[in-house]
């Protein structure tokens, strides 16, 4: 009886290879998250973490679809670690592309204001922002351009409530959404703006970015400012806006009353 001597094709390399740089770009990604979010680094260290992950997965990308080519041609084993490198490499690599794309004309500004001509400032905050961040100071009438520019809607919210009404509600929503407030100030009739200095985090990295919120009387009402800054980095690829935005909606809403006419 002859036996049939049954060699078996090796696994495609580029497979391989695809696979364990998809791993480790997964493994850098989530070290990069926990340094970041967990305050062991700062924005910068974390964000140069993140961006070789990005780089080693693109690579994973590419590699799994030259083994895809492979595969096809030849016929080598393989397919399973390559499918599983492109979705993992793809899923790291999504969303950076995402914001990029869906940003691509932002303009090259990283601090946004509901008052262009006297934006809040930050205090407390300037003393405990890093010293290599983005300086703390508005840019001045350039960065007004670009924004007004780029987002026309920015402006400051009128309310018929009162200073200390509305001064509670933008509290209530900062506290809401769980930012570490730095400083509070409610504001007194005739001698003090009321203020708030909070410090935000983004969505998946955590990266800090500063947000100041003043509430000034206005006529019978009040008017509640906003700035929204970016601690590092000359583009924020519109998240100070969105940010913004979003406060202005939730404090209206908390305030509960319509909104009042410019003064």
């Amino acid at each position: 009886m002859v036996r049939r001597l049954i060699i078996e094709e090796p696994p495609s390399r580029l497979a391989n290879w695809s696979r364990s740089l998809a791993l480790f770009a997964l493994a850098v990604a989530l070290l990069a998250v926990i340094l970041v979010r967990g305050n062991l680094v700062e924005a910068v260290p974390g964000f140069v973490v993140l961006a070789s992950a990005l780089a080693v997965a693109t690579v994973a990308v590419v590699m799994a679809l030259g083994a895809f080519v492979v595969i096809w041609r030849n016929g080598n084993p393989g397919f399973g670690r390559a499918l599983l490198a492109f979705v993992l490499s793809g899923a790291i690599v999504a969303y950076p592309a995402y914001l990029g794309a869906r940003n691509i004309r932002a303009p090259a500004i990283s601090d946004i204001t509901t008052d262009t001509a006297d934006p809040p400032r930050f205090e407390a905050i300037a003393r405990v922002r890093p010293r290599d961040a983005n300086p703390i100071a508005y840019a001045g009438a350039e960065a007004a351009e670009r924004q007004r520019a780029a987002y026309p809607d920015i402006g400051p919210l009128q309310t018929t409530a009162a200073p200390d009404e509305a001064y509670a509600a933008a509290l209530e929503v900062l506290n809401g959404r769980k930012w570490r407030v730095v400083d509070a100030r409610t504001p007194q009739a005739g001698r003090r703006d009321g203020r708030i200095e909070a410090v935000a985090r983004t969505p998946i990295m955590g990266f800090r970015d500063d947000v100041v919120v003043r509430v000034r009387r206005s006529g019978s009402g009040a008017r509640i400012d906003i700035r929204s800054a970016s601690r590092y980095g000359r583009q924020d690829f519109g998240s100070n806006a969105r940010r913004i935005r979003g406060l202005l909606e939730e404090i209206e809403e908390t305030v509960g009353v319509q909104p009042a006419a410019s003064q």
